[in-house]
């Protein structure tokens, strides 16, 4: 697989049949090692190690209804009371991250009303901030961590 932008992960792979399948530590289980799970496990390693999110707040492609439609988030970090937090959305490294995307991911947040979004094709990650008070967002220059995401989501409450 392609070499990402993110620090080096040790993953456990296993090959069955002549497909190469990757140990999700979220779901504990092995699944398909596409081009896009390989960019999703890289963001999952990186939320845990160095954004310091606890491994029991990722949630995996949960299931999520936007206006009438079924659809599946790709990775979401929740707070302590299991709010949203953060939604990522990932693609495989030959996909442009694009406007097109981002509005995906926006879409999704219309429901789950997280204050932070994160596109990546693990080349190229662009995080955004939600204030929803002010209705407007800004893009970051990087993602904050764990506790940084849960101070910023504690001050809009107060």
């Amino acid at each position: 697989m392609q070499r990402l932008n993110f620090p080096i992960f040790a993953f456990k792979l296993k090959k069955e049949n002549e497909v190469i399948f990757i140990l999700d530590s979220i779901r504990r289980k092995y699944v398909k090692l596409t081009p896009e799970e390989w960019v999703r496990q890289h963001v999952v390693q990186f939320l845990i190690t160095e954004k310091n999110v606890p491994k029991g707040r990722i949630g995996i492609e949960q299931q999520l209804k936007v206006n009438t439609m079924l659809k599946r988030t790709d990775i979401v970090v929740y707070d302590s009371i299991g709010k949203p937090l953060l939604i990522v959305e990932c693609k495989s490294a030959d996909i442009m991250v694009n406007q097109k995307i981002f509005e995906q991911v926006a879409c999704y947040n219309l429901s789950l009303k997280s204050p932070f979004l994160l596109v990546t094709n693990g080349l190229i990650h662009i995080s955004a901030l939600i204030d929803f008070k002010q209705q407007k967002w800004s893009f970051l220059e990087s993602l904050p961590d764990y506790n940084q995401m849960i101070a910023y989501k504690q001050s809009q409450i107060q």
